[in-house]
């Protein structure tokens, strides 16, 4: 198993950009792939990226729009959330996920979960 934790969080403006990062322990995330979802008020959580074990491979949600990018560390066991140009719909907990080898943007599938990140996006 995969302990997660996220930070970069935080308040901006629309058009704002924001990177969060997950920091995981123990070896096991040398062979998770990750993702991260979002979760709003009284709405289901949502996929948003995710990324292969080695980092060759991602994958993003449509409302992405080239706006997000998903990286890896592995070196530094670190999945890193490039967000730009935010808008207010992008407001929710952001999660970081793991799960054993192959990449997924289902959130059933993920069995590691961090703590969770606020984002916050003012008009």
């Amino acid at each position: 198993q995969v302990q997660l934790v996220e930070s970069g969080g935080g308040l901006v403006q629309a058009g704002d950009s924001l990177r969060l990062s997950c920091v995981a322990s123990g070896r096991t995330f040398l062979t998770s792939a990750m993702g991260w979802f979002r979760q709003a008020p009284g709405k289901e959580r949502e996929f948003v990226a995710a990324i292969s074990v080695i980092g060759d491979s991602t994958a993003y949600a449509n409302f992405v729009r080239g706006r997000f990018t998903i990286s890896r560390d592995n070196a530094k066991r670190t999945v890193h959330l490039q967000m730009n140009s935010l808008k207010p719909e992008d407001t929710a907990v952001y999660y970081c996920a793991a799960r054993p080898f192959a990449m997924s943007t289902s959130a059933s599938d993920f069995g590691s979960w961090g703590q969770g990140t606020q984002v916050t996006v003012s008009s």
